[in-house]
C-alpha cells in the first residue's frame, strides 16, 4: 500500500518535538494521502435546562478518608480523550492515571491506521465507547459529541491532546512561515479545542467538569525549528483563559498541562532527541526528566476535586526547567570553578 512507508516515518516521527502532545498523529492518519508530518507531542453555549452553577458545583465537600476507603478520586466520573496514538503517548499516560481512579474512559481515533492501535489500548481500561473522529470536520465532532450523550449521562473530564504542523514549516525562519500552513497549525491544535469545548459543555453537568489540553514551554519561550508551532502553543493558552472566562459560570473548569521532553518508542529513533532529553534533565533544577505517568498524575489532580477552584491554569509538569534563565558558559564556569 502505498501510504504504509508514510505511516512507519509517522509512528518514528511521533514525539520528536518536546511538548507537543502525541495526539499529533491522529490527525495526519486521518489524511495518510497528505505528505505531512506531525510533531508528537487537547464557545459554549447554554444547554436548554442549564445546570449546576459554579457555586453549587465548589460546595461539595471532599471525604478526607476516600484514598483511604480505596476509593478513586474520579469514581463515577466519564472522560473522553482526543489524541491518544500509540501506548507512548502522553494522552494514553493520562488515561490510564484516570482509569486507576476510577474514570470510565472513552476514546476517538482519527483513521483506521489509528484505530488498529486504539482499540486494544480501550480494551485495557475497559473502555467500549471507540469512535472515528477528523478534529477539523465539524460533521464528525457534531456525531462523537452526539453519540457520547446518548451513551453517558455526563461528560466530567475532556482531554484535548492534538497538535499538528507541516514539517516544511518546522525549519528555518519563523518568519518565512507559509499562510497555508499557519492555518492548519492553528486549525488543528487550537481551533479545535474551542469546537471540542463548545460540544463539550451541554454534556458537562457534574460536579467540577474540566477540560484538559497539553501545551509545552514553546508558547512562552522560543526553539529553534519549534516555529508556527509555538505561535500554536500560544494561542492555545490564550484559549484556556479565555475558555475558563467563558465557562466558569456554569462550573466547567478550563486547564493546561506544558509537559517537559518524554522518552518514547518512536523517540528513540529521532536524530538528536537524546540531547534534547539530556539537555533538559542537565539545566533543570530537579536534575532529572519527566514521565508519562508524571503526567498522568497530575491530570488525575487537574481533573479531580482536588483543583475545583482551579481553573484558566497552565500546570508545568518539567522538573522546573520552565524557571531556568541563562546559562554560563564554558569559559565562565571554569573561571567560577563549576
Amino acid at each position: 500500500m502505498r501510504h504504509e512507508p508514510l505511516l512507519a516515518r509517522l509512528e518514528t516521527l511521533q514525539a520528536a518535538v518536546p511538548g507537543v502532545v502525541d495526539g499529533a498523529a491522529t490527525w495526519l492518519h486521518g489524511r495518510v494521502g497528505v505528505p505531512r508530518h506531525p510533531l508528537a507531542a487537547g464557545c459554549w453555549y447554554n444547554a436548554p435546562g442549564g445546570g449546576a452553577t459554579a457555586a453549587s458545583r465548589s460546595e461539595a465537600p471532599l471525604d478526607p478518608g476516600a484514598r483511604e476507603s480505596g476509593m478513586g478520586l474520579l469514581d463515577g466520573r466519564t472522560a473522553l480523550i482526543f489524541g491518544v496514538a500509540n501506548d507512548r503517548s502522553l494522552a494514553w499516560g493520562i488515561a490510564q492515571a484516570l482509569a486507576a481512579q476510577g474514570a470510565t474512559l472513552a476514546f476517538t481515533y482519527a483513521a483506521d491506521a489509528l484505530e488498529r492501535r486504539v482499540r486494544p489500548l480501550a480494551a485495557q481500561v475497559g473502555a467500549s465507547f471507540v469512535e472515528r473522529c477528523d478534529v477539523q470536520r465539524d460533521d464528525d465532532l457534531d456525531a462523537v459529541f452526539a453519540r457520547f450523550g446518548e451513551a453517558y449521562p455526563q461528560l466530567d473530564v475532556l482531554v484535548h491532546a492534538v497538535a499538528f504542523a507541516e514539517r516544511d514549516e518546522l525549519q528555518g525562519r519563523y518568519a518565512d512561515t507559509s499562510r497555508q500552513g499557519f492555518q492548519l497549525a492553528l486549525d488543528v491544535s487550537v481551533y479545535s479545542l474551542v469546537a471540542m469545548a463548545r460540544r463539550a459543555a451541554p454534556l458537562m453537568r457534574g460536579p467540577n467538569p474540566n477540560v484538559l489540553t497539553l501545551t509545552y514551554d514553546g508558547a512562552q519561550r522560543t526553539y529553534p525549528n519549534y516555529n508556527v508551532m509555538g505561535v500554536a502553543k500560544a494561542a492555545l493558552e490564550a484559549s484556556v483563559r479565555y475558555l475558563a472566562r467563558d465557562l466558569g459560570p456554569d462550573g466547567i473548569r478550563v486547564n493546561a498541562i506544558s509537559a517537559g521532553p518524554v522518552r518514547t518508542l518512536a523517540s528513540s529513533g529521532i536524530r538528536g532527541f537524546h540531547w534534547i532529553l539530556d539537555y533538559s534533565a542537565e539545566r533543570a533544577p530537579l536534575r532529572r526528566n519527566v514521565t508519562q505517568s508524571d503526567v498522568g498524575d497530575a491530570a488525575v489532580y487537574l481533573c479531580s476535586d482536588l483543583a475545583r477552584n482551579v481553573t484558566g491554569h497552565v500546570l508545568y509538569v518539567d522538573a522546573g526547567y520552565h524557571v531556568v534563565g541563562a546559562e554560563l558558559g564554558a569559559a565562565e564556569r571554569e573561571g567560577a570553578g563549576q
